[in-house]
């Protein structure tokens, strides 16, 4: 049933979501939500309309198939953001200091206000259907396994789980805001620039919680390896099938483009958009681990980024079993080897004993802590 009629009902909804997930906590209640759109170039940068302006309201899309896939990306979108503050929110009684403890409220007010942001697109742009999508947003849970996407039903167990999931996640989420940037569609085109703002913060947390775990040496890198096993597969399938219609589409209809659209100088290859970005992902997540594995002393085990083809839940490698490093096993094979290779019971075990003792992570002073724009008290 529809609650809301406008975009003031959705903000109570929203509220009471908060409240439901138990992140009514006053660092949540004092953070300015609100809508922000930046500035980005006029036209239609590719595709059929490239040269054309970019649409400044649903209704000047030329065509409904556009304006439905145009919805479809914004649903999308929106219910990752709900999705990775569900996941999230059980970390703050076991944050390892203040700075970290920030730094997580930092990261989900955040990504609460991206959804808030796909929110007002739907529901300014899109009419009663927009309304029903933005309310399905607030009543989908990923702790119910109902959340759109699998990677987001997930449970984001403890801060080395919580680190992996920044760096890996919100990185693929730095990819898909780039080329939704280059949106035909303006509202949503305009809405990136705010986010990948935010959004570095996110990756940074990732990436410089990893380096401050790795060199404090206290956590084994065999269990640092399988949380890489486990959250870099569903980063991979999050870019989507391989010879995607719906990507050719988006990017045809001038909705949806290149992670590297501006820079490169080729022609787009558009029956394979989704694995061309998948493939840029991985050259700069194993340009992240080579750094990370400097960290580590040069007698120790490195870690690895697993193969491309390692445990993919869709695509062309769906079904078909390879270990970390690209080699084919039997069904028999993998069945037994997958457990060895994922985080497990007793790495649990072995982590909340280290996360007890201590000094499993460098410390940061909350001195060097950068508050969110939205948490600044007003001028």
């Amino acid at each position: 049933m529809l609650r809301i009629s406008n975009f003031d009902d959705w903000i109570d909804y929203f509220y009471g979501w908060q409240k439901d997930i138990g992140l009514d906590a006053p660092e949540f209640k004092e953070y300015r939500f609100e809508a922000k759109y930046g500035q980005v170039s006029p036209e239609i940068e590719f595709g059929d309309y490239h040269g054309q302006l970019r649409w400044k309201t649903v209704m000047h899309i030329p065509d409904q198939r556009i304006r439905d896939a145009a919805q479809n990306l914004v649903v999308y979108q929106g219910d990752t953001e709900f999705a990775s503050v569900e996941q999230q929110r059980r970390l703050f009684e076991t944050a390892p200091s203040r700075y970290d403890y920030l730094s997580l409220v930092r990261v989900m007010t955040e990504e609460m206000r991206h959804g808030w942001q796909m929110s007002h697109v739907l529901i300014t742009q899109f009419g009663r259907s927009g309304r029903i999508e933005a309310q399905k947003l607030l009543e989908r849970r990923a702790f119910t396994d109902d959340r759109l996407l699998g990677a987001f039903n997930q449970p984001v167990k403890n801060w080395l789980d919580f680190f992996t999931y920044t760096q890996f996640v919100d990185r693929d989420g730095k990819f898909q805001l780039t080329m939704l940037s280059h949106s035909g569609f303006l509202p949503l085109g305009r809405s990136m620039p705010p986010m990948l703002k935010e959004e570095s913060f996110h990756l940074g947390t990732g990436n410089n919680g990893l380096q401050r775990i790795v060199k404090a040496g206290r956590i084994p890198i065999p269990i640092i390896q399988r949380y890489f096993n486990k959250w870099l597969p569903t980063s991979y399938d999050l870019f989507g099938t391989d010879h995607s219609s719906s990507a050719h589409w988006a990017y045809v209809w001038g909705l949806k483009g290149r992670y590297d659209e501006r820079q490169s100088g080729a022609d787009a290859d558009k029956d394979n958009l989704n694995d061309t970005a998948r493939r840029l992902y991985y050259e700069e997540v194993q340009k992240l681990t080579d750094t990370l594995n400097k960290l580590i002393p040069a007698e120790g085990a490195k870690i690895r980024v697993p193969d491309l083809r390692f445990n993919r839940q869709i695509g062309r490698n769906a079904g078909k079993f390879f270990d970390i490093d690209g080699q084919a096993m039997s069904k028999e094979e993998f069945e037994k080897y997958l457990p060895t290779v994922m985080p497990s019971e007793e790495d649990e075990k072995a982590l909340e004993s280290v996360f007890k003792e201590g000094g499993w992570i460098v410390p940061k002073g909350e001195g060097e802590f950068e508050p969110s724009e939205g948490a600044r008290p007003r001028q």
